[in-house]
């Protein structure tokens, strides 16, 4: 159905509803959002926000692999006592 492809699909993926998945998303564009404020005022005035922009990517970054190393683990597990993992021998999972 193309609600749940639309949709669905890519947040149980993650493991998450559809809602939950919303509100990082959302929280993760507004940390964006001001990484890229401060990159652009460092654009004009050098001395200001020095590293604001780098270390919010580096530390969004940090989450990102953290969270997708769980999701992996955790299909690994329900995964295991049926069949393989869809990740099985890649490493990382693709969202």
């Amino acid at each position: 159905m193309i609600i749940q492809r639309i949709f669905l699909n890519h947040p149980e993926k993650v493991g998450e509803g559809f809602f939950e998945h919303m509100l990082f998303a959302l929280t993760f564009s507004g940390r964006l959002f001001k990484a890229s404020a401060a990159a652009f005022l460092h654009a004009f005035v050098p001395s200001l926000c020095e590293t604001t922009a780098s270390k919010a990517i580096m530390d969004m970054h940090a989450e990102i692999a953290a969270r997708r190393a769980l999701m992996v683990q955790s299909q690994g597990a329900a995964v295991s006592a049926t069949a393989k993992s869809p990740y099985h021998g890649q490493g990382a999972a693709s969202s």
